[in-house]
C-alpha cells in the first residue's frame, strides 16, 4: 500500500511539474512574440528613419507645376543594360500631367552642398489626365549620390 501511494504521489508530482513547464513555456512564448513585434517595429522605424535621411528628392519647378505637371514615385539606378561598369546613373520617374503637356524639360542632379553634376534633357508629350514613367539616362560617369536634389525645369 505504501508502494502505491509513493508511485502515486511520483506520478502525480510528474504530472504537476509538466503542467507547470507547459505553462511556463507559454507564458515565454507570448512574452517572446511581444518582444518579437516590439523588435519588429523598432527596426521597420529605424529603416524608414535612414530611408528618409539618405533618399533623394525631387523637385519640380514652380513654372511646370502651373502647367499641370506632378512627379510621383522614382527609382535610381545604374544603366547597366548600357553600360555594365555605369554608376548609379538612370533615374526613372513617373510624371503625371493635368493638362496637356508637349516639351522638353532639363533635369538637374545636385549633390547634397547643391553642386551640380548632372544634366539631361527630356522630351515629354502627354494628354490632359494622363501619366508615364520616363527614363533618364545620364553619363556613365554620373553618380546619383544618397540624399542628391534632382530639379526638373
Amino acid at each position: 500500500m505504501k508502494k502505491v501511494l509513493i508511485y502515486g504521489g511520483v506520478i502525480a508530482l510528474v504530472l504537476s511539474c509538466n503542467d507547470m513547464k507547459q505553462k511556463t513555456k507559454d507564458t515565454l512564448n507570448k512574452g517572446g512574440e511581444a518582444v518579437g513585434e516590439i523588435a519588429t517595429e523598432v527596426g521597420e522605424g529605424i529603416s524608414e528613419g535612414i530611408d528618409r535621411t539618405l533618399e533623394s528628392k525631387v523637385v519640380l519647378s514652380n513654372e511646370l507645376i502651373e502647367k499641370g505637371l506632378k512627379v510621383g514615385k522614382f527609382q535610381i539606378e545604374s544603366d547597366s543594360v548600357n553600360n555594365p561598369k555605369a554608376n548609379n546613373n538612370k533615374l526613372t520617374i513617373y510624371i503625371a500631367t493635368e493638362k496637356a503637356f508637349v516639351g522638353v524639360v532639363t533635369v538637374k542632379v545636385s549633390d547634397k552642398k547643391g553642386t551640380e553634376f548632372g544634366r539631361k534633357q527630356l522630351q515629354i508629350s502627354s494628354m490632359a489626365d494622363d501619366a508615364a514613367y520616363y527614363d533618364v539616362v545620364f553619363d556613365p560617369r554620373t553618380n546619383i549620390e544618397t540624399r542628391s536634389t534632382i530639379e526638373i525645369q
